[in-house]
């Protein structure tokens, strides 16, 4: 069976469904690992992408990661939040295989022509080609444990039930054990998320699993082949600095891979638009200058470099604007819900609780995010509006003239209210060059341009109570 496309839509399972079946028509028992190279192999033969949604990785990560995977290797990924780690791991889903027979009733999901315990093997026995068999989709076969300090080895290995040793079984029979999140990934995925939570105990516990491939249960020794690929994610600072993966099990994984931030502006736009939940239109410009400001918050010697600036920093800021243009245009009927750069502001407040500064800023982060945006701004402008002869706009406001906008003003009054121009045709080049299209994106573009005219202090701006003023 071959992997199909992330995206594709899920075909029935097949119709096979005893193990004589299985066994007439070729099915073999393929190790995880293989099968996860043989569907990357083919992936990458046929031109298709095994990572869709992961941007400005292609060089630097996928790489690595494809090397991982061809290997064979139990992997961790390193990172700062919010670099896209887990949206990576997830992604291995699609490496799968798109069904799976298992036994039915296996708690461990044995294949039925390589049964693992003893249980399994005795009805092979009993039951020959009759054994039932079921089918597994790819998505059931991806556990994510996020890693918490409360974790117990019951929940990653297994314990003894007391039930079962109640019913008459031995404490030494393999049938008295629940078997824990690992186990039970058996044939599967284990991503374990912000792995250095982990208690050292717990670790510990991991690294007969991870090398092994036994189970210790309170004494109890029970080999088992488990057939899992371990995958885990962890800040960079944890794992090196406060030393807390112990020196064993991080030897056990066999691919460490460092991620990052994009590193070009168009990935980043491109994180924005394919995670955030917008409820209005956001024009192209704003999304650019809102991946600007991201970038500069994540590059300023005020912010903790250690914390990161996360991608959901941008995503925030995106549904924010969008929900300022929301808001306004339920306020008044006739709006339509378009997001304008007098939006931009609103994301200062929302977003401070995302960065962390370093110690000597304190009191000083709103007037910090809130440069940084202005710089944003700026580059975004000169880019988009270099050229551009708007003498005729600073012309027009002849120290009598003003312009008010806002976060509740409607667009078309915006529109309604500017000023004749002697180049008349200066505010259509302004909308084309900002692909403004409709009332609302060509009174944000025209705002645009004013507030660049701000920043070069060609023009003054007067801002409070939602209202600004330009003159």
């Amino acid at each position: 069976m071959s992997t199909l496309p992330a995206d594709a839509a899920t075909r029935p399972a097949p119709s096979l469904s005893t193990l004589g079946a299985l066994r007439a028509a070729g099915v073999e028992a393929v190790p995880l690992r293989e099968e996860l190279r043989r569907n990357l192999l083919a992936a990458l033969a046929e031109g298709r992408d095994p990572w869709p949604g992961m941007h400005g990785m292609d060089t630097t990560v996928v790489p690595q990661l494809e090397r991982a995977i061809i290997a064979g290797h139990d992997l961790v990924l390193l990172g700062e939040r919010g670099q896209g780690k887990t949206r990576l791991l997830r992604t291995l889903v699609g490496l799968l295989d798109e069904w799976t027979p298992v036994i039915e009733g296996s708690e461990l999901s044995e294949h039925p022509l390589a049964p693992i315990t003893a249980a399994s093997r005795a009805r092979i026995a009993a039951e020959g080609d009759d054994l039932p068999v079921v089918w597994r989709h790819r998505s059931e076969r991806y556990v994510e444990k996020l890693s918490t300090p409360d974790t117990s080895v019951a929940d990653m290995i297994g314990d003894v039930d007391p039930m079962r040793v109640a019913e008459g079984r031995r404490l030494g029979d393999p049938e008295t054990i629940h078997y824990g999140l690992i186990p039970r990934a058996n044939r599967g995925i284990v991503a374990l998320n912000e792995l250095p939570d982990l208690a050292e105990r717990i670790q510990v516990a991991l690294l007969n699993v991870m090398e092994e491939r036994d189970i210790q249960v309170r004494g109890y020794v029970l080999r088992l082949p488990l057939d899992v690929l371990v995958v885990a994610s962890a800040n960079p600072e944890d794992y090196t600095n406060r030393g807390r993966i112990i020196t064993p099990l991080k030897d056990r994984f066999g691919a460490e891979i460092r991620t990052h931030y994009p590193l070009e502006l168009d990935d980043e736009i491109a994180v924005v638009r394919q995670e955030a939940q917008l409820v209005a239109e956001v024009p192209g410009v704003l999304l650019e200058i809102l991946a600007r400001y991201t970038r500069a918050v994540r590059e300023s010697p005020a912010v903790s470099a250690s914390s990161g600036v996360s991608a959901r920093f941008a995503i925030a800021a995106a549904e924010t604007v969008a929900a300022a243009a929301r808001l306004r245009a339920a306020v008044n009927p006739s709006e339509e819900a378009v997001a304008r750069p007098v939006d931009l502001v609103t994301v200062i407040d929302v977003l401070r609780g995302k960065v962390e500064f370093e110690p000597g800023e304190e009191g000083r982060e709103h007037e910090i995010l809130e440069h940084l945006l202005r710089t944003a701004t700026a580059e975004a402008v000169r880019g988009h509006l270099a050229g551009l002869d708007l003498g005729p706009l600073v012309d027009a406001f002849d120290g009598t003239r003003t312009l008010t906008t806002g976060e509740r003003v409607p667009a078309q009054e915006v529109l309604d209210s500017l000023p004749a121009l002697s180049d008349p045709g200066l505010y259509d080049a302004i909308a084309q060059r900002l692909d403004a299209d409709g009332p609302g994106a060509r009174a944000g573009a025209i705002e645009l341009a004013l507030e660049g005219l701000y920043l070069v202090r060609r023009l003054s701006k007067d801002s409070g109570d939602g209202e600004t003023i330009y003159g």
